[in-house]
């Protein structure tokens, strides 16, 4: 039902034109009533329903303005608001499929008050930029914020700078709050603040003063202004100190643990081996002073170097005003006593309020809650809210620019698949072309995680490499780039090649994983042969190992006999078998013996065809690479772009095929030029002996004659012959049987 919602029912239904390309039909848009009467077009027509923001050949900005939910993905609702917007404020909205970065001033409809305001503001930023006499704007021009922006300190953004106003109190005020609170980025490049950090710094302002000022704060602040210190200089090393008190306990409790609690020597000599800092950091975990009974912990003398500074640090604020200067050490009662002293201001400073404005110093946050300073800020905002309309339309411009330029290329990659199907432009999605093992492949797409993609793209049917792309700088990239053509006997993980992105610069490419599947039928005609081959090779390397390890051992056993002639006089030991058997003999015999029988039923029944020799030849070779081809056929014929983009985050709405032909022309091959001049002597040419070939020529000749021979033996004429007439039928003569003589 949602779906449905999106399409209108007007009165008078659009008339469409479609074209088919890629064993689809596909909506034409011709015209500026094409694309404003989109939502009409069943969205089960449309190739694409979504596409994802990032990855794609297009400027991430614009597709960022169409994303209006910000999602990260477009989809058919947003493209349909897109092109109203920017149609309706076109005199010709079929000027968006011109795909134009040139916006002409007269080409913005100022009928209507949203595109007068347009127009108006676009003129006002040519004023901007100092170009006051063009009629047309790029899109570079009306995304050139910084430089529309800096004549004017409100420009609508809602932040406010200090050079928002002349007067040196509220700008030491903005200073102040950007101080506390961080600031914001205008339009402009400057840094300001916004109503919202106005409205939290004066309530921080407020909060702090009231929380310094609450009853009894004075009283509990036992070292007045220098409490805070005290406070920070027991909290620094509090833990630590407890830490020691408590193994102290332990050595009290029993003296055999004050070894282990004071760490094992192998633990210094693993410290001793490496340079020491004067800070001794390697040593920060090891307890504050040596471990012993007594419990007195030393302040300045025979303290862990990593917590001298901080140990001395405690002696100076808070133990010589309490204990005075002389105290040099503590016991656990009086570091309970020295905690409890400052407990209730340590608290109180747990209850802190407006922090974020204590930098500020408690005078000068009373000087700024009781000046007018937000009652002028306020007005500056209320000034800069009046120029959001102004400055937004300027925004509206670069809105308006980008989708002049842009949504052609949009549409005809998302209604439909135009520019793929085209020879003379790329598609949005395609991210370069591949030149590796003598080929170019254009259907390259960036992909974010292969082993993810490789999923779902695998259901494409399509021979896939998935390659990492490296610049010489570092810069890095994964690929997944389709073979459509030749076939991929010399494509393997590890191979290198050469990447050219959209925008001519060169990686670095090699191939990390494969989807195998048909790359033509002629790859699938030659597949049996060369399994049987590599099959041939891999037999032959076997075998060849094996006798290389036979003769090894054969040396090996020789060397052993020569050394030591008693062991090799040796006697068989009982019940070992001799070398050869006469059973495996004859069962080698009875077995070459079939194979021999069979291959001279093959061949005789091959002569029999006679002048059907030759169709002979083909039928096997069909019944050889018949299947491997027809696989392949019907693989090609499947081969479908949706899985290989629905993997990267498209929603494919059609299948769209890659066909036979079109696949040729995704990938070329490497062919010379129409004019080229080839000299054919190659001086490191193989070298054939023309004796070899007449020896070749003999063998297969009286190979021939013997096979001839032996089916003239069988059927008593050779294949040429024509085969005699039966033999006419001989009638015998009755023989009449004499009487039996009488008896």
């Amino acid at each position: 039902m949602a779906a449905k919602s999106l399409m209108s029912n007007p009165t008078t239904p659009h008339t469409w034109t479609f074209f088919r390309t890629g064993g689809i039909d596909q909506v034409a848009l011709n015209t500026g009533d094409d694309l404003l009467n989109l939502e009409q077009l069943d969205q089960k027509l449309w190739v694409a329903l979504s596409c994802p923001v990032k990855g794609l050949e297009i400027d991430e900005k614009t597709l960022a303005l169409i994303d209006s939910d910000h999602d990260g993905r477009i989809r058919v609702p947003e493209l349909i608001a897109a092109v109203k917007w920017a149609g309706t404020r076109l005199n010709r909205p079929g000027d968006l499929l011109g795909g134009k970065d040139s916006l002409a001033l007269d080409a913005i409809k100022t009928s209507t008050p949203d595109g007068a305001i347009l127009q108006s503001s676009a003129r006002q930023i040519l004023r901007s930029l100092g170009k006051s006499e063009d009629t047309a704007l790029s899109t570079t021009d009306a995304a050139n914020t910084a430089a529309i922006f800096s004549a004017s300190v409100l420009n609508g953004s809602g932040i406010i700078p200090p050079e928002a106003t002349e007067d040196p109190v509220i700008q030491a005020l903005i200073k102040d709050i950007i101080a506390c609170l961080g600031g914001s980025v205008s339009r402009n490049g400057s840094t300001g603040i916004t109503a919202t950090q106005i409205d939290t710094f004066f309530n921080d302002l407020a909060a702090y003063i009231a929380w310094v000022e609450q009853s009894g704060a004075k009283d509990i602040a036992v070292l007045g202004d220098a409490t805070a210190a005290s406070c920070n200089a027991i909290k620094a090393v509090r833990g630590k100190v407890e830490d020691y008190f408590a193994r102290c306990r332990m050595a009290a409790f029993d003296q055999r643990a004050i070894a282990a609690l004071n760490r094992s020597e192998s633990e210094y000599l693993a410290i001793a081996a490496k340079d020491l800092k004067l800070s001794a950091e390697e040593v920060a975990e090891f307890p504050l002073a040596r471990v012993e009974s007594s419990q007195q912990l030393p302040l300045l003398e025979g303290v862990n170097p990593a917590w001298s500074t901080a140990l001395d640090t405690l002696h100076k604020a808070a133990v010589t005003p309490i204990f005075g200067a002389e105290k040099t050490s503590l016991n656990a009662a009086e570091w309970l006593a020295l905690n409890a002293k400052f407990a209730p201001y340590e608290t109180w400073l747990g209850g802190k309020a407006g922090s974020a404005v204590e930098k500020l110093g408690l005078d000068r946050a009373k000087e700024i809650l009781a000046g007018n300073g937000r009652e002028a800020l306020a007005a500056l905002v209320a000034k800069d809210k009046t120029l959001e309309p102004e400055f937004k339309a300027i925004s509206d411009v670069e809105r308006l620019a980008r989708y002049h330029r842009d949504l052609r290329d949009l549409l005809h990659n998302f209604v439909n698949f135009a520019d793929f199907f085209s020879r003379d432009r790329l598609a949005i999605f395609q991210a370069g072309e591949l030149f590796l093992d003598s080929r170019s492949c254009e259907l390259c797409i960036r992909v974010d995680n292969p082993a993810a993609h490789a999923v779902l793209a695998a259901m494409s049917k399509a021979y896939i490499a998935y390659i990492d792309c490296v610049r010489p700088g570092g810069e890095k990239i994964q690929i997944a780039a389709c073979f459509t053509q030749g076939d991929s006997d010399y494509l393997f993980v590890g191979r290198h090649g050469v990447f050219y992105d959209r925008k001519g610069r060169d990686w670095d490419a090699t191939i990390t994983k494969l989807i195998d599947n048909p790359i033509s039928v002629r790859q699938a005609f030659w597949a049996p042969y060369k399994k049987f081959v590599r099959f041939i090779e891999e037999q032959v390397a076997k075998r060849a190992a094996a006798a290389d390890s036979d003769a090894t051992k054969k040396l090996e056993s020789a060397a052993t006999s020569t050394v030591n002639p008693t062991a090799a006089g040796k006697a068989a030991a009982p019940g070992t078998k001799p070398k050869f058997e006469v059973g495996t003999v004859a069962a080698l015999g009875v077995g070459l013996g079939a194979i021999g029988t069979l291959l001279g039923g093959f061949v005789a029944g091959f002569l029999g065809l006679g002048i059907w020799m030759p169709l002979g030849i083909v039928g096997i070779i069909l019944a050889i690479s018949g299947p491997s081809m027809l696989i392949a056929w019907l693989k090609l014929r499947q081969r479908n772009l949706g899985p290989i983009l629905d993997a990267n985050g498209w929603a494919i709405n059609g299948r769209v095929k890659i066909s036979v032909p079109f696949g040729t022309a995704l990938t070329d091959q490497a062919e010379l030029p129409k004019d080229a001049i080839r000299v054919l002597g190659d001086p490191y040419a193989p070298k054939t002996s023309p004796g070899k070939i007449w020896v070749l020529i003999v063998l297969v000749l009286a190979l021939g004659a013997v096979l001839t021979r032996i089916d003239h033996n069988r059927r008593g004429r050779y294949f040429w012959q024509p085969e005699p007439p039966p033999p006419a039928a001989v009638e015998v003569p009755a023989v009449e049987t004499p009487p039996a003589p009488a008896a």
